[in-house]
């Protein structure tokens, strides 16, 4: 059997190994997000915090607990516009890039 690693193994050494990657990703759970694919957005969101920030910086970035992340962030999370945006805001501050929509 071939060896495999584990996908957020991969993720989190691709967006650390390659800026433009993490700002790729930013950009994609942004558009999600805008076409109204919330759920696909938070699935990008927690993967690109735990490879980046940390869920415990972000926290204290965004002034909420981590737990509450955590559970925005979840399948059935539901955040708020305000929680959303923080979130992505200290995103695009960690990764020093603005964030890119396309039509």
């Amino acid at each position: 059997m071939a060896l495999t690693r584990d996908f957020k193994e991969t993720v989190t050494a691709r967006v650390q190994s390659d800026p433009a990657y993490a700002r790729a990703l930013l950009d994609e759970a942004v558009q999600f997000f805008v076409n109204g694919e919330p759920d696909a957005s938070k699935l990008i969101l927690r993967d690109l915090i735990n490879a980046t920030v940390g869920f415990e910086a972000l926290a204290q970035e965004v002034d909420k607990p981590a737990k509450s992340l955590h559970r925005m962030l979840s399948q059935s999370g539901n955040p708020t516009m305000s929680n959303i945006s923080a979130v992505f805001a200290a995103l695009q501050h960690a990764l020093t890039e603005p964030v890119r929509v396309y039509a």
